[in-house]
């Protein structure tokens, strides 16, 4: 018998529509993916602003917060990346399912991966953000100093040098980072999340 066979989840007394009720708004998954450096957390960042300053529960989640905690035991293998972003969306979730509305900034880089994220979280629960942004752009922006290492082979696997990424093909909203500032970048998903009643308007 399978470890899995023993587990039923137990049903609370307190349920989503009732948090939800409490926090005057849905719990929701906006998930922003790209290449490093095209400005996924700096998004997530000043669009979480925002979201505060209409009175809602927000939390972000990205690489360094998750795999200096909960994943710390993964390396970048591909394995362990798929694994990364696999306990990240049962997270997010959680979070979704607390009526919180989560902002998960990751790479994200295959369709493989993005399906994997959406088998777990429901449809309804979250939106896809693409952060458009050529290679040579985040090269070039470079704020970690990882495609300099990258290139001198000191970091191995590292997404768009030596490891691929897949543009992501059914994305709900795509953001062109090398074209519109921060603030641009954040009206247009505020304009969608509005648009589709993701969100309420404030």
């Amino acid at each position: 018998m399978a470890a899995m066979d023993n587990l039923t989840p137990h049903k609370f007394q307190v349920t989503r529509a009732q948090r939800e009720a409490l926090n005057n708004h849905k719990g929701l998954v906006i998930w922003f993916s790209g290449l490093s450096g095209s400005g996924k957390s700096t998004i997530a960042s000043a669009l979480e602003q925002q979201l505060h300053l209409q009175q809602m529960h927000t939390y972000s989640l990205d690489g360094d917060n998750i795999r200096l905690g909960i994943n710390r035991d993964l390396g970048f293998s591909t394995e362990d990346r798929t694994e990364n972003l696999r306990r990240i969306a049962e997270i997010a979730k959680l979070f979704a399912d607390a009526g919180i509305v989560v902002l998960a900034s990751f790479i994200t880089p295959t369709e493989e991966n993005r399906n994997q994220i959406n088998s777990i979280i429901p449809a309804e629960d979250i939106v896809h953000i693409f952060v458009n942004c050529p290679l040579e752009v985040c090269e070039k922006r470079d704020v970690k100093g990882l495609y300099a290492k990258a290139r001198k082979g000191e970091i191995k696997n590292f997404t768009g040098i030596d490891a691929p990424f897949e543009a992501h093909q059914k994305p709900d909203i795509t953001l062109h980072s090398h074209l519109f500032s921060v603030q641009q970048c954040v009206q247009q998903t505020l304009d969608y999340l509005h648009s589709t009643h993701k969100i309420r308007k404030s």
